[in-house]
């Protein structure tokens, strides 16, 4: 289900916004022109959440390595994961991972002998003996 809100990404508002600017501009009054420290402010401010959203995207993808990297880390270890019964109770079961994958929608996957499991399921690790 969607709920139909966007998010605008930083260059798509300061784009709008250098169009609301030259409107602004040509339709000014003469005798009360804009304050030129303000324009400024906003265009600086327009810089800075373009930088933020780059940060965050590279925080982002540093993120997916290490939850990678740590999913590939439990192949051999046997896991304990949560399963939804059919009566809708939550269970616990146990499996052995032999294969990590990523899922359609970018989840990990972690395979057991008769299993896939979302890693965000996963409630304890355990070495072999």
């Amino acid at each position: 289900m969607t709920t139909g809100i966007t998010t605008a990404s930083a260059s798509t508002i300061q784009t709008d916004y250098m169009k609301l600017l030259v409107t602004q501009l040509q339709n000014q009054n003469p005798l009360e022109p804009l304050d030129n420290k303000d324009m400024s402010a906003q265009l600086a401010q327009f810089s800075q959440l373009q930088q933020m959203e780059n940060l965050n995207a590279s925080f982002g993808k540093m993120l997916d390595s290490a939850q990678r990297s740590y999913a590939s880390s439990l192949i051999g270890k046997e896991i304990s994961f949560q399963v939804q019964a059919d009566d809708g109770t939550t269970e616990i079961k146990k499996g052995n991972v032999n294969e990590v994958a990523i899922g359609a929608d970018g989840a990990i996957l972690l395979m057991t002998d008769d299993q896939q499991v979302n890693l965000v399921d996963v409630t304890s690790i355990r070495d072999q003996e």
